[in-house]
This record gives structure tokens, sequence and C-alpha cells, in this order.
């Protein structure tokens, strides 16, 4: 009866301590995922975890079932990597380049497992701001775009990574700071600090503010922390990925808003072309930016 996808099942129950995080991370919705755990209390007559107020808590034999999980997970994907190696050369060259390219300490931790997990497969990072981080993949200079699929038809293909909220960001004590959230109007006649990108690309612009008639100046600067500087100084309001802002709030040098009520959210997908999107060491590049941003990011969806 128990089967890898159990321990899979119970390894996201553990990591994200809500069954319906832990679904999207298995694929899943909630109601299949809940259905496969009762399946497996019943066969073994045993409870696996207990709903608490601080979330899911594992029984001593759910305990059991996670301890298993843990030990026997990683020798199993261990075991599948080296196979695809031996099925042909997985040797080769991962250039990625990020469109938002100051944003990336999510990343840092994803190349150390992937380095780990495939050590003959060169991986790097293009550096410097790409106003079309696409074109790079057509020139031959990169790889792999992390960001949102481009606007024109092109022969790329892609694949989903997660969905984030973009933060407003406002300096202390800012005459907004005592929201809990902004709307269209709040940002009329402010200066917006932007990266040096289309405003097609720019989701408050974009999905907010041009449906709203919202009329807004534009300053931009190609770095995070030049943005983050002119938000405290007071120069203007910015809005950037949560994941992106996080350490700058935490030191209280902006504070952080949400944009609606809902909040405003964008996908990121990688995206390559489809020779590139094919090989398994880059499908796998994929998988472990998911399972570790849903480990290691707050509030991110895995889509």
């Amino acid at each position: 009866m128990l089967e890898l996808r159990h321990l899979r099942s119970i390894r996201a129950i553990a990591e994200t301590n809500k069954l319906g995080l832990a679904a999207e991370r298995v694929f899943l919705t909630q109601s299949a995922l809940s259905h496969q755990i009762r399946a497996l209390e019943t066969h073994y007559g045993i409870t696996l975890f207990q709903r608490t107020a601080q979330g899911l808590r594992f029984t001593p034999a759910g305990q059991c079932f996670l301890d298993l999980a843990n030990e026997l997970l990683p020798a199993v994907e261990k075991t599948e990597r080296d196979l695809i190696r031996l099925k042909s050369d997985q040797s080769g060259e991962l250039r990625i380049v990020l469109e938002c390219h100051t944003c990336f300490d999510w990343l840092t931790p994803v190349m150390d497992v992937f380095r780990r997990a495939w050590p003959e497969v060169e991986l790097d990072l293009v550096a410097g701001f790409h106003s079309d981080p696409w074109s790079l993949i057509d020139a031959g200079k990169a790889d792999l775009v992390i960001g949102s699929p481009p606007a024109a038809i092109r022969e790329l293909a892609s694949r989903p990574l997660f969905r984030f909220e973009i933060m407003a960001v406002l300096p202390p004590e800012h005459s907004l700071s005592n929201r809990r959230y902004l709307q269209a109007r709040d940002f009329s006649e402010a200066t917006l600090l932007t990266y040096p990108v289309p405003e097609a690309r720019i989701d408050l612009i974009a999905k907010v503010l041009k449906p709203a008639g919202i009329a807004f100046e534009r300053r931009t600067a190609e770095l995070t922390v030049a943005i983050m500087q002119l938000v405290a100084s007071r120069r203007g309001i910015a809005a950037l990925p949560s994941w992106g802002i996080k350490s700058y709030v935490d030191h209280d040098y902006v504070i952080a808003r949400r944009i609606g009520k809902k909040g405003l959210w964008s996908d990121l997908f990688a995206i390559g072309s489809k020779d590139c999107i094919s090989r398994p060491y880059v499908q796998d590049f994929v998988k472990i930016i998911r399972d570790t941003c849903a480990e290691h990011l707050p509030d991110i969806k895995l889509l």
C-alpha cells in the first residue's frame, strides 16, 4: 500500500504545515491529498497527524512515515538522476538570465542544490541589466530566462515556477503608512520608481494604474538597492516582489503595503528554447527551484 507518492505527500505536509500548500507542491488538489492520507490511515489503522491552532502536528505514527520519507526520498531522487546520466550524456552548460536581475537572493540556495545534483553541468548567471532578456536566447548568449513570458510570440517554451506578491514600497512614516493596502488612486500624481523596462512589463502599471486612468510620474534605476535608496529618501514609491524587498523591510529601511485588498500577484516562469527545456537537467533545475522556493520563500504559491 505504501508508495513513493505517499512519502512525497507526507514530506510536503511536514514542510508546509498546511494541506493546501502541500497539495500544490505535489500537484494535487487539497481534496485529492486528503483522500490519499485517509486511505493510508485506513489501510494501517492509524492517524498520521492532528490539526492544531499552529497547523498540522504529526502523531508518532506519522513521524515514523516522515522519518522514512526523509531517509528514502533523497536516495531515490539521487538514483533517478544517476539513471538519467547513464542513459545519455547530460554534461553541458546552463546560462541563466534574470528578468528582475538584482532580485536573485532566492536563486543562491537553488544553485547550490543544483550544483551538488549535477556537478557535470556548468551553471552560470548572465550578469547585467537586459531590457529584452529573451533576445539573449535568440543570440545564443543565454539558455534560460527566469521571468514572465514575452509579449511577442517567439519559438520559446516555458515551465511555471511560482506566483509571488508585488508589494508597494514606501519610506517610513509615509502618509500612506497607516493603510492596510493601497488602491490605484493612492498612486495618483506619485513618482513611481521602476526598473527601466517597458510599462507593459510592469504589473502595477499594466494591471492597476492604466486600467484606472491614474496619472503618475516615472523614474527608473537599474539596481534594486538604488530604488530602495530613492524610496527611503522620499523620492518616490516602488512596487517590487515581496521576496526582493524582505531584507530592506526587516531592517526598517522601508515599509511595504499590499496593492489592492487581495494583493497584486505575478507569475514567474523558466523560459528557454524547446530543446533547452526538454533537457533532463533543465527539468530538474525547474523542480529544484519549485521545491527550494516553496520551502524558503514566504507567501509564494506554486503554479
